[in-house]
């Protein structure tokens, strides 16, 4: 089992900045791929952002590219989202997820392993 816990969530204005934390513990950290993920009221789970096992790759889902950054260090099993330009569109629970790195990439909710409880984000305008 892996357990994660976001942390850093909370309320900014359009044009603020958030940095999330993702703390995993249990199973080795550095052997799983990382994502973020968001959930808005009433709408689905969306892919936000992911990197790899050794941080060597990550992608971004096209609204966030440019604003957003991820990144983890895996001497501390901690993951990050810096999250810059927060526009009122961004305002969503946000989900870290963890998928064996062995079973290869993917993005779909439905592929991740494990998923922290979330925390959420709200940008005023």
């Amino acid at each position: 089992q892996v357990q994660l816990v976001e942390s850093g969530g909370g309320l900014v204005q359009a044009g603020g900045s958030l940095r999330l934390s993702c703390a995993a513990s249990g199973r080795t950290f550095s052997n799983y791929n990382m994502h973020w993920f968001r959930q808005a009221p009433g709408k689905g789970r969306e892919f936000v952002a992911a990197i790899t096992w050794s941080g060597v790759s990550t992608y971004y889902a096209d609204s966030v590219k440019g604003r957003f950054t991820i990144s983890r260090v895996n001497a501390v099993n901690t993951m990050y989202l810096q999250m810059n330009s927060l526009k009122p569109e961004d305002t969503a629970i946000y989900y870290c997820a963890a998928r064996f790195s062995s079973r290869g990439y993917s993005d779909g909710p439905d592929d991740m392993d494990y998923w922290g409880k979330g925390t959420p984000v709200t940008v005023s305008s």
